[in-house]
């Protein structure tokens, strides 16, 4: 799995500085204490053993969680700005289904440009339970370099070569402890935590209010990600800790 990765995963990459000492106080030992147990906790649980249960039984068709709907024929359009560079994002969820370990997958395809130019173009898979939560099973994508050379280093499959599918969105968003969003051994290992609900927020695309907020990292890289999804839409907005900002543009529903 690259670092960007697609609307439920935008760039991951480090940016920390050093605090000065003349400001570590009670303050921020009782704040570096909490990241500490976090960090312990998301250690741990990236350590364990991991083969969810797929029962392609469990799944439905539609993929109608508040907060991760994926709706055939619904475009997304998304500006990412960071490191002096822009980038357009367009995402569409098409009709068309893949099946993986016997579950009916939701296609969605994610193309990536800079002025004008692909850089990216993705095929991702989802699918939702029955429970609500919706679940990733992986993506083909291209990856387009310098000198016409194309990666495809990114794609994975569950089921393929150790890799197991992980949650995007639970089916009730609440706090708690971190959960995969992927996984294939040293290749996909994303993991996430949601950290706080009713956010509110504005981007290009309007304001919305009941925001899930979520904290994404990869256990392969430094670095983390927040990203807000609101109610009926999916991801509004992402901001990682390089500086990278990605904002809703507009939505164009079927």
């Amino acid at each position: 799995m690259k670092t960007r990765a697609r609307f439920q995963k935008f760039g991951i990459k480090n940016h920390f500085h050093p605090r000065s000492t003349s400001k570590w106080n009670g303050f921020h030992r009782n704040r570096v204490g909490l990241l500490i147990l976090a960090l312990t906790t998301a250690l741990a649980i990236g350590r364990e053993p991991y083969k969810p249960a797929i029962d392609p039984a469990n799944f439905q068709s539609k993929v109608d969680n508040p907060y991760f709907p994926l709706v055939p024929g619904t475009t997304r359009k998304y500006e990412e700005k960071g490191g002096g560079e822009t980038t357009e994002n367009e995402i569409t969820v098409t009709s068309d289904t893949k099946e993986i370990m016997g579950v009916k997958c939701i296609v969605v395809h994610d193309v990536v440009t800079q002025k004008g130019a692909v850089k990216e173009d993705t095929w991702d898979w989802y699918a939702q339970d029955k429970q609500g939560t919706v679940w990733y099973f992986g993506e083909a994508t291209k990856e387009f370099k310098a000198g016409g050379r194309v990666s495809h280093e990114g794609s994975w499959e569950a089921g393929v070569n150790g890799a197991q599918p992980g949650i995007i969105m639970p089916g009730d968003p609440q706090p708690g402890k971190p959960f995969r969003q992927e996984y294939m051994p040293s290749k996909a290992e994303n993991m996430a935590q949601i950290i706080a609900t009713n956010e509110k927020l504005t981007v290009p695309a309007g304001t919305f209010t009941g925001c899930v907020k979520t904290k994404d990292w990869s256990m392969l890289e430094s670095g983390n990600e927040y990203k807000w999804y609101a109610k009926g839409v999916g991801v509004v907005r992402t901001q990682a800790t390089g500086g990278e900002v990605a904002t809703l543009m507009s939505i164009k529903r079927p």
